[in-house]
């Protein structure tokens, strides 16, 4: 670009290294799958977005020139316009788009609202929350409610479907769910298309097996409900649990 005085991003020559060159801990995709994304700088995020430099030199190398050139500022790379992107070799209009993007998207986060989680401290919020999607079942359905440790919401899922009397429920693949969503409490609920909220010994005995496994992993275990139409079983208000 040349010499000038308009503090617009000038061009310089780096030395040269591609991705594909570095230990694959510090390629930005494999980093960012190994260590979350908190873990990579302004510009490997970046240079993902990007996917590729220039021949001779690494999208991270490229954004880090541009970067620099904004005083390692997002807020600043916000304000520039495709063509001053654009001016950067290997940076072609498709990239200075994306960045700009991506940019615009971290605007909109910043003014939304963080997304409302329910509270399911209860079994009367339990049965609230998942009748609506259990009421007109004409077969058993589970549901594990994976929650954190204020009884906020983290997720819901559907672990087991079956018969018209029973459906079948494994322990251990509520236990990885949990771990794998970082929760500290859950609640079990299960539908009963007999509508008798009268729990089985089969629904004993896996809400035993579930208490103990909770236990041994120190996750609390909230309730196991039992909806029907209308009505619910506890086990934690019938003092079960």
């Amino acid at each position: 670009m040349g010499n000038n005085n308009d503090n617009t991003p000038r061009d310089e020559a780096r030395p040269r290294l591609t991705i594909a060159d570095w230990a694959e801990d510090d390629r930005p995709r494999e980093k960012l799958a190994l260590r979350g994304p908190a873990a990579l700088s302004n510009a490997e995020l970046l240079a993902i977005l990007i996917g590729s430099g220039s021949a001779g030199e690494s999208a991270v190398e490229l954004t880090k020139r541009v970067l620099n050139d904004c005083r390692n500022n997002l807020n600043t790379l916000g304000k520039l316009s495709i063509a001053e992107l654009t001016r950067y070799k290997g940076m072609g209009p498709a990239k200075a788009i994306t960045i700009l993007a991506a940019c615009e998207l971290g605007k909109r986060r910043q003014i939304e609202k963080a997304e409302e989680r329910p509270d399911l401290g209860s079994a009367t919020a339990i049965y609230n929350h998942l009748h609506p999607l259990m009421q007109d079942l004409d077969t058993e359905e589970a549901w594990i409610l994976l929650m954190n440790q204020n009884f906020k919401l983290i997720k819901r899922e559907r672990i087991s479907h079956g018969g018209i009397s029973e459906t079948a429920v494994d322990v251990r693949i509520i236990m990885r769910e949990a771990l794998l969503n970082n929760a500290t409490v859950v609640a079990l609920a299960h539908n009963h298309p007999s509508q008798s909220p009268r729990p089985s010994k089969d629904d004993d005995r896996i809400t035993q097996k579930l208490n103990d496994a909770c236990g041994t992993m120190r996750i609390f275990f909230a309730d196991h409900v039992i909806i029907t139409d209308g009505r619910y079983y506890s086990y934690r208000e019938e003092g079960r649990l």
